[in-house]
């Protein structure tokens, strides 16, 4: 990892710890969510391959309009790049690791899901929920795609040092862990680029706005792309 990535990387984390230090808000409003209520986008054609676009608010857009959300973007990329791909957003606010693991069953019944790009723990990491507890759910999820031969995208998030360290170090490594022993394809930071600056965040500095998001798409594309056929 260069020094340059590194210091930017270092910078994000510290901008999270004050992001999360008075999330409170946002944070309670995420918290009364129906956490088993599936956000899905209907199926166009039953016989396209789709992607899965499978996370919290992060992923459904909170606070965006709908052709702002990553998905929608995801899915004019996908376009323009000629990818036959349907991009379904299963996003729902405030969920944790535990509410998608209670979901994921009645997502990945859909006909001809190809990959399934999973983006929780955010929530977890609010909540100050044990992260072996987020570790088992994310893999049981990843268990459940792998049984049904779906390839996934695994999104990694990053704690802040206010949560303290071994809390930190824990919640961190989980998410490469969880690649390496899965060996799916791994996205370390689904916010870089994004979480340090206040101009591509809402007003509670966790969500990121619509140019934020234009970003937040472009991670995920990189990492996406080499999984694609056309």
């Amino acid at each position: 990892m260069g020094l340059t990535r590194k210091i930017v990387i270092i910078a994000a984390i510290a901008a999270l710890a004050i992001v999360f230090s008075g999330c409170g808000g946002s944070a309670a409003r995420e918290s009364n969510v129906n956490l088993n209520r599936p956000l899905v986008v209907p199926s166009v054609r039953a016989d396209r391959p789709k992607i899965v676009a499978f996370g919290d608010s992060l992923t459904a857009g909170f606070g965006l309009l709908e052709k702002e959300s990553y998905p929608y973007l995801l899915q004019q990329k996908l376009n323009a790049d000629g990818f036959d791909y349907e991009v379904v957003n299963a996003g729902v606010s405030g969920d944790t690791s535990l509410g998608g693991l209670e979901r994921i069953d009645w997502v990945l019944e859909m006909e001809n899901v190809r990959i399934l790009i999973l983006e929780l723990g955010a929530n977890d990491l609010l909540r100050r929920m044990p992260v072996a507890d987020m570790k088992q759910n994310l893999a049981t999820i990843i268990e459940k795609a792998k049984a049904k031969k779906i390839r996934v995208l695994l999104c990694g998030m990053f704690a802040p040092p206010n949560v303290g360290g071994d809390y930190q170090r824990d919640f961190q490594m989980a998410f490469p862990d969880l690649a390496t022993e899965y060996k799916v394809e791994f996205l370390p930071f689904l916010l870089e680029g994004v979480a340090l600056d206040k101009n591509l965040n809402q007003a509670d500095g966790i969500h990121p706005n619509a140019e934020g998001e234009k970003i937040m798409t472009e991670n995920v594309y990189k990492a996406l792309k080499p999984m694609l056929s056309k």
